[in-house]
C-alpha cells in the first residue's frame, strides 16, 4: 500500500464502488492501435484497481465490463472481447483467490458459450467463501434488463401464491437483483469523458456519487482512482434529507 493509499480515512470511504470502464477504443485508436489492443490494456488497468481495493478493504467493486448492447459491435471485437474474458478468469482467478476475494458474475450469463459459463461458475465456486472485497463483474449486463428480470421473478412469486403484491417493497425487490445482499453503490466512477451511466446498476445506485473523469480506462491510475475515493469523503451525502 503506498502513501497515498494510508492517507484515506477509512471512515469515509464509500462501501460500494462501481465503475464503468470506458474509453479502451479511444485510447487504442490514438495511438494507432487497433481496439484490441485498449481492450487489454484495460484488464491491465482494472487489475491495479482491484489491487487498491483489496488494500483499503472496501466492501464491494463492480465493473462494467460487457453490456447487453455491446454484442451489437463488429463481430471480430466482440469475439476478441470473448476470448479476452475467458483470458482474464483463468489467469487472474488463483490470485483473486489469494486475496481473498469474492468473484460474482451478474447480468445474462446463460447466453454466453458453455465454455465460459464453467469458467464462471468455476471461479465463484473457487472464491465462494471468501470475506474481503465483493467483485462484482458485469457481462451482458443492463440495469433496465435487471429491474425487468427482477420484476418477472416477482411475478411467478404472485402468480404461484407466494407473494402478495401489497406486500412488495423496496428491500424484498433487491432481493432479486443480481447484487442482492449487498450495499447500494456509493460512488459510480466513469472514464473517458462522457457524462452518462449507461444503463450501469440503475436501481443500485439511485443515491450514489457520480465521478467523472476524461482520462481513459487504460490511462486510469491507481492514485486517480485514490482521488476519486477521497473526493467522496468529502461530500455532503444527504439522501433527500437536510442536515
Amino acid at each position: 500500500m503506498n502513501n497515498e493509499e494510508l492517507k484515506i480515512d477509512s471512515e469515509k470511504l464509500p462501501r460500494h464502488v462501481a465503475i464503468i470502464m470506458d474509453g479502451n477504443g479511444r485510447w487504442a485508436s490514438v495511438r494507432g492501435l487497433l481496439r484490441s489492443a485498449g481492450h487489454s490494456a484495460g484488464v491491465k488497468t482494472l487489475k491495479k484497481i482491484l489491487t487498491t481495493a483489496v488494500n483499503l478493504k472496501l466492501e464491494a467493486l463492480t465493473v462494467y465490463a460487457f453490456s447487453t448492447e455491446n454484442w451489437k459491435r463488429p463481430h471480430a471485437e466482440v469475439d476478441f472481447l470473448m476470448h479476452l474474458f475467458s483470458e482474464y478468469i483463468e489467469r487472474e482467478k488463483a490470485e483473486m483467490h489469494s486475496n481473498n476475494v469474492q468473484l460474482k458474475f451478474i447480468g445474462r450469463l446463460e447466453e454466453f458459450s458453455a465454455g465460459i459459463q464453467k469458467q464462471m461458475y468455476d471461479a465463484v465456486e473457487l472464491m465462494k467463501n471468501n470475506t474481503g472485497v465483493k467483485f462484482n463483474i458485469a457481462a451482458n449486463y443492463g440495469g433496465q434488463d435487471e429491474i425487468v428480470r427482477a420484476t418477472q421473478n416477482l411475478a411467478k412469486k404472485i402468480s404461484a401464491g407466494e407473494l402478495q403484491p401489497e406486500n412488495i417493497t423496496a428491500e424484498i425487490f433487491e432481493t432479486e437483483l443480481d447484487t442482492k445482499s449487498q450495499p447500494p453503490v456509493d460512488l459510480l466512477i466513469r472514464t473517458g469523458g462522457d457524462y452518462r451511466i449507461s444503463n450501469f446498476l440503475l436501481w443500485q445506485s439511485a443515491y450514489a456519487e457520480l465521478w467523472f473523469t476524461d482520462t481513459t480506462f487504460p490511462e486510469f491510475t491507481q492514485e486517480e482512482f485514490i482521488s476519486a475515493l477521497v473526493d467522496f469523503g468529502k461530500r455532503d451525502r444527504k439522501f433527500g434529507a437536510i442536515k
